[in-house]
């Protein structure tokens, strides 16, 4: 699924993107925003690459971040649900017609929090609840980090699919 493709699903369902990026590091918002006309959806993205950003501007649990590490499916939920309701409440929307995304995980080239390199966790948050997902990818930041974005762009199909 591409980029424009994400922002057609999106504007057909009347949803707005909330985006919370970790080791993609801005990368999912920037392909998205390449797009003609992503403004309709896309509200905007929080990168927060260290776990005390994580835990003051996202709303992950302090606690988890301390005991897991940043690199947790539980983090990536609480990632794209904390994004989907700051954003919500900031921008004075409908919880419900925002979506949140998150992706955290390890782009190398050494492993973290316990983790090896190119494990990724991606979650998405909206009306229907949360789902995450977990990926193994290969080859080198910069490969993991496109991998994720790409995956992620599959992730908000398939939380619909359902």
């Amino acid at each position: 699924m591409s980029a424009k493709e994400v922002l057609e699903l999106l504007e057909q369902k009347n949803l707005k993107l909330a985006i919370a990026e970790s080791l993609t590091g801005g990368l999912l918002c920037s392909e998205l925003v390449s797009v003609a006309g992503a403004s309709n959806v896309v509200l905007g993205s929080v990168v927060a690459y260290q776990s005390g950003l994580k835990s003051s501007a996202l709303g992950v649990n302090s606690d988890l971040l301390s005991s897991q590490g940043a690199v947790d499916p539980e983090v990536a939920v609480q990632m794209a649900e904390g994004i989907r309701s700051r954003f919500s409440l900031q921008l004075l929307l409908p919880t419900d017609t925002v979506l949140g995304v998150s992706t955290t995980g390890v782009a190398g080239p050494l492993e973290q929090d316990g983790k090896p390199v190119g494990t990724v966790f991606i979650a998405v948050a909206g009306a229907k609840g949360v789902k995450v997902w977990e990926e193994h990818f290969s080859g080198d930041r910069a490969a993991i980090r496109y991998s994720t974005v790409q995956a992620a762009f599959s992730h908000i199909r398939e939380y619909f699919a359902k």
